[in-house]
């Protein structure tokens, strides 16, 4: 899991938390807010695990969000390694950054965006283009649906 940051046309920063599965590449959720404080990560990461499934692992950067009492707690009620990577190390979470700069040409940089409600709306097709008609060639030319 990993942000992306970003600005609104007036200037506001937005964010991105994106949870991808690093085996079959799937976006699991894309969540975006204005601001993310370690409790809404973990709502975030409690309807992941609902709708989804429980990951045995999840690896991240060092951010606040991440590294929070509170997160460290949800990670270690819910018997999940949090595996954060080395400071200034980003190619350690490379799955992720590759998405992340997919997600930010087909999105983020392709549109003006004005509201948050227009980013969701494009994140979310986004999402669903990227599950289910974006075949990946270490998957075997497959999308990430396929490969499931």
């Amino acid at each position: 899991m990993d942000f992306v940051e970003d600005r609104l046309e007036n200037g506001r920063k937005i964010r991105t938390l994106n949870i991808i599965d690093d085996y079959n590449r799937k976006a699991l959720a894309m969540e975006v807010s204005f601001s993310f404080p370690a409790e809404r990560v973990i709502e975030v990461l409690s309807q992941c695990i609902e709708w989804r499934g429980k990951q045995k692992r999840i690896r991240s950067n060092n951010g606040t969000e991440f590294i929070a009492g509170k997160t460290k707690t949800f990670f270690l009620n819910t018997n999940i390694d949090h595996i954060p990577i080395q400071k200034g190390k980003p190619s350690q979470n490379g799955y992720i950054e590759r998405f992340n700069r997919s997600y930010r040409e087909g999105v983020l940089d392709a549109f003006i965006l004005t509201t948050i409600h227009e980013v969701r709306e494009e994140t979310l097709q986004w999402m669903d283009d990227y599950n289910n008609n974006h075949p990946h060639e270490s998957l075997g030319d497959k999308t990430p649906a396929e490969c499931r």
